[in-house]
């Protein structure tokens, strides 16, 4: 190992990739691995060492944001819906004029072989396929073909029962090509979760140009109308969620009790679900169902978790528990 000296201060210069791996070990070894696998095609195969888990630097997804990922949850040793995120993970792939290294049930298999691999029975997986590697242009041309990467994330998640405040962020929303393919340009994101904080709001809610509710940052909103009606925002220029597809499909149960009325998705004013709705909730993978109890300081109904959104929770949470799109993850 060299250095260069610039002012006072000497910076290193690793000559070789023994030395550069020594550098990693030392960095993860008194510290608990945070991710127990990664997949890699460009080393082909699964990586258990937490100091290996890495993607180029020269990878179009990221220095150009050249990329799309998506995402599953971990349950009781069970992959929760993988096949419809895989899905809409390669339709975003299509829109983002990304191909693929390998097809579908290859990606679907490695997915499924590194949770094993991993032995972590909940938390979530997420994946990403990117144009790839090969030089600094804006141009995808000179790349040497589609990467695809992936991870598992061991996280201690349960139903959620409290309830969460929300805000109207002045973050620009995403237009509608690239709000509905999930790519990796989160700044947007990002940045109306840092503004939702910043104001004491766990996260933030997008409204568009006419008025009408969007979605979350990382997740749908769902509103029970004081008619006893389920609505979600329509998901023309928004993220077409799986979680939320799930939850309509499985809301008209709640129908035939007579809990709700109706179930619907439509554009809905943010003054209208403000005015009329009695429960409000974020809805996505890891939670499966956030209520949400103020709004812009506004009480949403009286201002307590609501019963039928936590019905409607107890749905998706049991789906996940014991539904019918559910993969064993065969540990070994």
């Amino acid at each position: 190992m060299g250095s260069y000296v610039q002012g006072e201060d000497e910076v290193p210069v690793y000559e070789s990739g023994a030395e550069i791996v020594q550098k990693l070990q030392e960095k993860w070894k008194s510290a608990a691995a945070p991710f127990p696998a990664m997949y890699s095609s460009v080393l082909g195969g699964i990586i258990l060492d937490p100091a290996m888990m890495s993607v180029p630097l020269d990878d179009h997804m990221v220095h150009r944001g050249h990329g799309v990922f998506d995402t599953a949850m971990i349950l009781d040793g069970h992959l929760y819906e993988l096949d419809p995120h895989l899905d809409r993970f390669l339709r975003s792939a299509a829109k983002a004029r990304i191909g693929t290294p390998f097809p579908r049930d290859t990606l679907r298999s490695i997915l499924v072989q590194m949770t094993a691999a991993s032995n972590c029975r909940r938390g979530s997986i997420r994946y990403w396929l990117s144009a790839g590697g090969g030089d600094f242009l804006l141009s995808s041309a000179g790349c040497a073909g589609p990467a695809f990467y992936a991870v598992v994330i061991p996280t201690d998640y349960s139903q959620c029962r409290h309830g969460v405040r929300a805000v109207t962020t002045s973050v620009p929303m995403k237009p509608p090509l690239f709000a509905t393919m999930k790519n990796v340009n989160y700044l947007p994101n990002v940045l109306s979760i840092m503004d939702a904080e910043d104001r004491g709001a766990f996260a933030s809610v997008w409204v568009d140009s006419d008025g009408n509710v969007a979605e979350g940052p990382m997740m749908n909103v769902a509103f029970v109308t004081v008619a006893g009606e389920l609505v979600l925002p329509a998901f023309d220029n928004i993220l077409t969620g799986c979680t939320a597809k799930r939850l309509l499909a499985l809301a008209p149960r709640l129908v035939e009790s007579g809990l709700l009325k109706a179930v619907t998705t439509r554009h809905i004013a943010a003054d209208e679900a403000k005015r009329c709705s009695a429960e409000m909730a974020f809805v996505g993978s890891g939670l499966p169902i956030l209520p949400i109890v103020e709004w812009d300081d506004q009480p949403i109904g009286d201002g307590k978790v609501g019963k039928t959104m936590m019905a409607l929770s107890d749905l998706l949470w049991e789906d996940m528990k014991s539904g019918p799109d559910r993969i064993a993850v065969p540990y070994k």
